[in-house]
């Protein structure tokens, strides 16, 4: 339970259906959070749904493991000029590794969450499928989840549209019934901003920004590693002010590298094999699928190869995709369905 209305309509729901429930609140940052699960006030959101269902509410401490898994691996990806999903870690280490864990210890069936995804069972194979509610799917955030984790997972509310959650949750009396949802990293203050929080953790980088094409020196900017490949909003227009995108980030060199869409394009994307997940089964070399690559984006048709390590060849160019991101794979013919996903590696 993080203190949203999601989490609170999905315990809701449970209990609705006769389940045994038991509400879990995780607190995983031990500094100043103004925004996402991570706030005092989420945290007393969900004690107090809690106490409106009548169900027993629990605290539990990982921000020593938050810190470990999830803080430290943004601070030092970013310090490499990369772009860790921190939310992705979070899921993959701490909610569903950690909690799964001590759920089990503690003799549960079930784990239940907020997310807009649905587990769908198949002659006793468990699919990680997405929401019905394509503007608010999840899957890509839950794309690491394997077999025995799906199994072990519900998500009551991954059929029903956001407005829907809204109505469920006025009908049941919660106070999280209109509340915003959450768009932050919930441990960077939103009132401050990635650079405040960065610049309390590493020295950032002044860097030139130039023409990936020509070189030409087209402006500066203080932390280059605020910038991200793939990156367009706040990159500078040249003469022509044409629109440029972030194609490299060079800390060493004190060098962002922009360019126009034409000229930056890729056609594949190396995957770190380290990071590669399957849900069931290994994907063999050559099998066309598509691929997710940012949490609110389209997926693609790509093939899948694995000569030298892992890459996905896509069928269409596209922007460059930044060093840390997660690519989940679809199944081309069930698009819907979560076949596994992997870290974008230095190519």
């Amino acid at each position: 339970m993080s203190g949203g209305v999601d989490s609170s309509v999905a315990t809701g729901l449970l209990l609705e259906q006769g389940h045994e429930v038991v509400g879990a609140t995780l607190k995983l940052w031990g500094g100043v959070s103004d925004s996402g699960c991570c706030s005092v006030a989420d945290v007393d959101d969900a004690r107090r749904v809690a106490q409106t269902l009548g169900v027993d509410h629990h605290v539990f401490n990982y921000t020593e493991e938050f810190e470990r898994f999830v803080v430290t691996p943004f601070v030092e990806g970013h310090a490499r000029g990369e772009a860790p999903n921190p939310c992705i870690e979070c899921n993959r280490h701490i909610k569903f590794d950690v909690l799964f864990e001590r759920a089990r210890r503690l003799g549960f069936d079930k784990v239940a969450t907020g997310h807009h995804a649905q587990v769908e069972e198949r002659d006793g194979t468990h699919l990680l499928v997405r929401g019905a509610d394509v503007q608010k799917d999840q899957s890509y955030v839950l794309g690491y989840l394997r077999e025995e984790q799906l199994a072990m997972l519900m998500l009551p509310i991954g059929a029903m549209n956001k407005s829907d959650v809204r109505q469920h949750a006025e009908r049941l009396g919660l106070r999280t019934w209109d509340k915003p949802d959450s768009q932050d990293v919930c441990f960077i203050e939103a009132s401050k901003g990635r650079e405040v929080f960065l610049r309390q953790r590493i020295v950032l980088t002044p860097a030139t920004i130039v023409d990936a094409i020509s070189g030409d020196e087209i402006g500066v900017t203080a932390a280059a590693e605020l910038m991200t490949v793939g990156q367009r909003r706040g990159v500078l227009p040249d003469r022509d002010g044409e629109r440029r995108f972030v194609s490299r980030v060079d800390l060493v060199g004190h060098r962002v590298e922009v360019g126009r869409l034409d000229d930056i394009l890729i056609s594949s994307i190396r995957l770190d094999p380290a990071s590669l997940s399957f849900a069931h089964e290994t994907l063999s070399d050559g099998t066309v699928v598509l691929a997710q690559w940012s949490a609110h984006g389209g997926a693609k048709v790509v093939t899948l190869h694995h000569d030298h390590g892992w890459r996905v060849d896509l069928h269409e160019p596209a922007r460059p995709v930044a060093i840390g991101q997660s690519v989940v794979l679809y199944r081309v013919n069930e698009p819907t369905i979560v076949e596994g996903a992997a870290i974008v590696a230095a190519s």
